[in-house]
This record gives structure tokens, C-alpha cells and sequence, in this order.
């Protein structure tokens, strides 16, 4: 079986289990999901989906955001971890939406890149969950899994990931298989305990 036979396999399997799979961070704007994805490093989800209900309160939009300082925003999302890098990053992130893109989320992912804060992992994000572009989001689960799979061997930089992936992904499958992975990665095929083979669609 060839690497990209195998891919298909697994994208049929994945898909057949968790056929609703998605982000789950919760947002209803692009700019939303760049905030929300920036404060998702080193913390859950679920955590992020409850501190941004205060920091949306206070700033509703990217033109009051941008105003604001990192130290107000700082105070609000201290609860996500790295409360003053993140808090910078967004400051700066929506400054520059204001200011250079009319408060719009650039839809490439060569402008998403500009933006400070955003990394590869975001950009891909919102280009395939914002846009409905080809993408694909390299993220620790993600990571673990191909390794796991045999997509990659012994690969863990996420850029190199991302391009293994792109030369055996169909790229409409990128952004669902990513959320697949994400979904079977926390049930399934864990990282702090042992994975649970058993009871795996891919064993």
C-alpha cells in the first residue's frame, strides 16, 4: 500500500466514524477564530469558548479591539495561560486588520501569514474553515497520529507535516481530515495515556 493509498484509507475510515467532525472553537467571524486560536495555545478549547464571551462583551468588533490596549485584553484572557504574549499578539493582529485591511481577514494564506500572531497552524485554520479552501492544520494531534499511521516516520517539525500531507491528501480532504484527527487523537489515540487500539477504525 502506498502512502497516498493509505491516506485515502484512513480519510474513508475517519470519515465513516465521526462524520460531523469541525473546530471546536466557537466563533462567527473570521476575525473571532484568530483570536480564539491564538488563545488556544497551551490551553483547551473549551476554555477559550468560555474567556472570549467577556472579551467580546467589552469589544465587539475588530475596530474596538484594536483600540484597546494589550494590558486590558490581558486581564480578560489571563485565564487561557501567556496572558501577556497572547494579549499582545491580538492587539497587534487586529491593529493591522484595522488599519491595512478595512477589518476584513485576508483570504490567502501569504496575507494570513503577515498578520502578527499567526502561524502556519491559524492560517491553514481559517483558510479552510473560514474560506472553504484547501488546507491543512498541523497541529499536535495531527502530528502524533501520521507518525502513529506511518504517514510520516519520525517527523514531528509541523511544516514538514503539513507538506508530507499535501503530497498525498486530496486538498479538499485536508481541513476535514485535520478536525478528524483532532476528534480520534482526544479519543481514541491519546497521547498521556495509552492509546486505545482496541477500539480504534484504524487498527
Amino acid at each position: 500500500m502506498t502512502k497516498k493509498e493509505l491516506a485515502l484509507e484512513v480519510i474513508r475510515r475517519l470519515k465513516a466514524e465521526y462524520p460531523d467532525s469541525e473546530c471546536s472553537l466557537d466563533y462567527d467571524d473570521a476575525w473571532k477564530l484568530l483570536v480564539s486560536v491564538r488563545l488556544a495555545a497551551q490551553c483547551t478549547d473549551a476554555r477559550v469558548n468560555v474567556v472570549v464571551k467577556g472579551l467580546y462583551e467589552k469589544y465587539p468588533d475588530i475596530a474596538s479591539l484594536a483600540a484597546a490596549s494589550p494590558e486590558e485584553i490581558e486581564k480578560i484572557i489571563r485565564p487561557c495561560g501567556l496572558g501577556k504574549s497572547k494579549a499582545r499578539d491580538i492587539c497587534a493582529c487586529m491593529r493591522m486588520l484595522h488599519e491595512q485591511y478595512n477589518d476584513k481577514v485576508p483570504d490567502s494564506i501569504e496575507e494570513l501569514l503577515k498578520l502578527p500572531g499567526v502561524g502556519r497552524k491559524s492560517a491553514n485554520l481559517i483558510m479552510g474553515d473560514v474560506f472553504g479552501k484547501p488546507a491543512i492544520v498541523t497541529d499536535t494531534h495531527c502530528i502524533r497520529l501520521c507518525n502513529r499511521i506511518g504517514l510520516v516516520k519520525d517527523e514531528k517539525e509541523p511544516k514538514k507535516v503539513e507538506m508530507a500531507l499535501w503530497k498525498i491528501v486530496p486538498p479538499e480532504e485536508g481541513s476535514g481530515l485535520c478536525h478528524r484527527f483532532v476528534d480520534h487523537g482526544r479519543e481514541v489515540c491519546t497521547a498521556r495515556t495509552t492509546p486505545h487500539c482496541e477500539r480504534c477504525c484504524l487498527n
